[in-house]
């Protein structure tokens, strides 16, 4: 979910503390990647990201996104994902919780956020003598309202 224009310069200015602590300075073009990745709708592909920050500076090239990204998961900035088919996706870790259902037709990842899915987690968690440190949901759906999918008769799956 993007973050609005406070949230990214907050964002930003952690990043910064965070290299800082490392020994390492904020760039220019490590800045155009985390923005970038801060103002996605969706989750990002290294590729796809080298794409959109290749837009704003031809200069950047694969390796410096690549590092950047490897950079911002070691400061906890941003997360990894990985959606069941073989790509590495990454999204901001500022923000509410939430988690996805992914369409095992067309790969479309939707986000959402559930009370009461949270607090069973919790209570599965505490009736065993254990506290929740972080978890994520995945749920993977055969079904979805996207235009790529079309209507569930319509397509044959192979996923029963």
């Amino acid at each position: 979910m993007p973050l609005d224009s406070e949230q990214i310069e907050k964002q930003i200015l952690r990043f910064q503390d965070e290299l800082f602590d490392r020994g390492l300075r904020l760039t220019k073009q490590r800045e155009q990647v985390f923005r970038i990745v801060l103002g996605a709708e969706g989750h990002l592909s290294a590729e796809d990201l080298h794409r959109q920050v290749r837009e704003q500076n031809r200069s950047i090239g694969f390796a410096t996104v690549y590092r950047t990204l490897r950079v911002l998961v070691d400061c906890g900035l941003i997360e990894v994902r990985q959606f069941g088919d073989g790509v590495q996706r990454y999204e901001s870790a500022a923000g509410d919780h939430h988690d996805h259902m992914i369409c095992v037709a067309c790969g479309e990842v939707f986000e959402f956020e559930d009370d009461e899915i949270e607090r069973l987690q919790i209570k599965a968690a505490e009736s065993r003598g254990f506290e929740i440190v972080s978890h994520r949901l995945d749920i993977y759906i055969r079904r979805c309202d996207s235009p790529k999918c079309g209507p569930l008769s319509k397509r044959r799956l192979n996923h029963r």
